[in-house]
Formats: structure tokens, C-alpha cells, sequence
């Protein structure tokens, strides 16, 4: 007759195997994780293919085009009338970029879970909900400046610094959650200081920064 399992050794099998659990998920989460930004990466490197498709047809000028957010919130350009008049006549990047890109998917990072703010201005509302690919076919923001300034691909002073296109949310990649509506203080910049952000340069190569290393190639002059 074979002999059933103790009360026991049920017990020892049992933390055995939550043991192993708890190692093993967080494994197969940051795996997953690092899929989720290697394919946004490449999608951002084939959206900066494209892009460089474009300008090859139109005399190296990059495309007269804005996202989302300026859309939404032309406000942010208030310090700039010339431009922030000119967004309700622009066409969305994405619609420009259509006919050279292969899949509109490109435009899409699976790790887009969308938004409730912008991350450097917690005080404008920016919700897309469940993601921004779905409510704006997208989900990266345009350095949108070099739509309004024309910018060709030979202008740029320092292009391998400077940021094209981008994740327009960090928490996306980075371990903390997002930032709520009106966060502040403490919490709001240990939050970002964890913060990562998939990035298209001028160069049209891509890389993976941090909050801080975005800001920095913000902060960079375009000429």
C-alpha cells in the first residue's frame, strides 16, 4: 500500500514552492518588462527610419506636425503665440509619418498604460485612459519646436544629444507609479528620479533615460 503524504511534508512542498514563487515573479516580471522597452525602442528606431524617409522628400525638413499634448493643451505654448496659433492647422506626427512606416503599430509602446498628468507639469491634466496609443495613436510626445522652427537635419548643433521623439510617460519603464494630478514635493521628485524614458535623438538613434537625462537633453539649444 503506498504511503500518503504527512500533514508535514505537504507543508514543506508547500513553502518550497512559494519560496520558489517569490523568486521566480519578479524574474519573469523584469523580463517582461525589458521585452515591453527593447520592442518600444525598435519601434521608436523605425519611427526615426521613417521620419528620415520623410525628409529625404522634403528637402531634409522635418515634419510640419505636433502631438498630442499640443493638441489637447496648446497652453503650453502660451509664451509662444506664434506657435500655439498655428497647432488646431498641424496635422498629427503619426498621420504625417503613415505612408512610411509600415505598421501603425510603431507607434504604440506596449508598456503604454497611459496617463493622468504631464510628468514635468504635474499641474496640467493629461488623462488618456487605458492607454495614449489608444485614445491618440500614439504614444510618444514630439520635440515639437523643430516642427515650428522648420527644422532641417543638418541645423542641429549637437543632434546625438538632442531629443527628437520620446515616451511621453516615465513611469512606463520606470519602477515607481505615476504622477497623480498636482504632486509635489518629496514624493513627486522620488518618483521621477526612477523614471525612464525610450528616446529618439537627432542622430535617429535611440536609448533608454533616465528622468534626469531627459531634462538634460531638453535643456540642450537646437542650434
Amino acid at each position: 500500500m503506498r504511503k500518503a503524504f504527512t500533514l508535514i511534508e505537504v507543508i514543506v512542498v508547500v513553502t518550497i514552492i512559494a519560496v520558489l514563487a517569490a523568486i521566480l515573479f519578479p524574474v519573469f516580471a523584469r523580463a517582461k518588462a525589458s521585452a515591453k522597452q527593447a520592442t518600444c525602442l525598435s519601434n521608436l528606431k523605425q519611427v526615426g527610419a521613417a521620419m528620415t524617409m520623410y525628409m529625404g522628400d522634403s528637402d531634409g525638413v522635418f515634419p510640419h506636425a505636433v502631438d498630442p499634448i499640443d493638441k489637447t493643451r496648446p497652453e503650453i505654448w502660451d509664451q509662444f503665440p506664434e506657435f500655439r496659433d498655428r497647432i488646431p492647422y498641424m496635422p498629427d506626427l503619426d498621420e504625417v509619418l503613415q505612408p512610411y512606416v509600415k505598421s501603425h503599430d510603431l507607434f504604440h509602446c506596449p508598456a503604454d498604460v497611459g496617463t493622468e498628468v504631464m510628468d514635468d507639469q504635474p499641474d496640467i491634466v493629461f488623462q488618456t485612459t487605458p492607454s495614449m496609443h489608444k485614445v491618440f495613436n500614439t504614444s510618444y510626445f514630439f520635440r515639437t519646436e523643430i516642427a515650428f522652427r522648420a527644422f532641417t537635419d543638418s541645423r542641429f548643433q549637437l543632434p546625438a544629444e538632442t531629443n527628437v521623439l520620446m515616451d511621453a510617460a516615465g513611469h512606463w519603464h520606470g519602477g515607481a507609479p505615476r504622477v497623480e494630478q498636482g504632486e509635489f514635493g518629496q514624493r513627486y521628485f522620488d518618483k521621477i528620479r526612477r523614471f525612464r524614458y525610450n528616446t529618439l535623438f537627432g542622430d535617429m538613434h535611440v536609448k533608454n533615460l533616465s528622468n534626469d537625462q531627459l531634462q538634460q537633453a531638453w535643456g540642450m539649444d537646437l542650434e
